[in-house]
């Protein structure tokens, strides 16, 4: 993927139970190449995982590119899309009148991570037989059903908003 070129990003999330061990994927395509990325956690939700797809894929790009990043997560594309996430940063990542930002610190390494890129936000409908999004989905899941996952820090220090009910 050389400067400038133009990439088109299909990314998914896959969580078993929210929370539970989730995986994300993404599928990376710039003229004929394309490149895969997985990975997972062991407890998680699948909107870290949505989010997670998306920076994992954007972090890989080595130079300043076009993207059209396609998620079938509305939680992602509607961030901007809608422009909530100006807000967010305006606010100090918090909500309108301080009230928290669930995912905040992916939420931050997001718009880090999709910063030195043109970007062009799709929302994509999951399950609807889309080549690249059934590939991302099968990244996703393979990956949150693997053993031995790593902690999400993220999520495991989130204290009480986040602990188990019976844990």
């Amino acid at each position: 993927m050389s400067e400038g070129g133009k990439v088109r990003i299909f990314t998914d999330g896959s969580s078993r139970g929210n929370p539970g061990p989730g995986g994300y994927g993404a599928l990376l395509i710039s003229g004929s190449n394309e490149k895969k990325i997985s990975g997972g956690f062991r407890k998680t939700t699948n909107n870290r995982m949505e989010l997670m797809a998306a920076i994992k894929a954007l972090q890989s790009l080595k130079f300043p590119c076009e993207v059209s990043l396609s998620s079938d997560s509305r939680y992602v594309i509607n961030a901007f899309e809608k422009g909530w996430i100006y807000g967010w940063k305006k606010n100090g990542w918090a909500k309108a009148k301080g009230a928290e930002l669930l995912n905040a610190d992916l939420w931050q390494a997001l718009y880090a991570a999709q910063q030195p890129h043109q970007m062009e936000w799709k929302w994509v409908k999951g399950h609807a037989g889309i080549r690249e999004n059934e590939i991302c989905d099968d990244l996703a899941t393979r990956a949150a059903a693997l053993r031995e996952l790593p902690v999400d820090e993220g999520f495991a220090s989130k204290g009480s908003i986040n602990k188990d009910l019976f844990g």
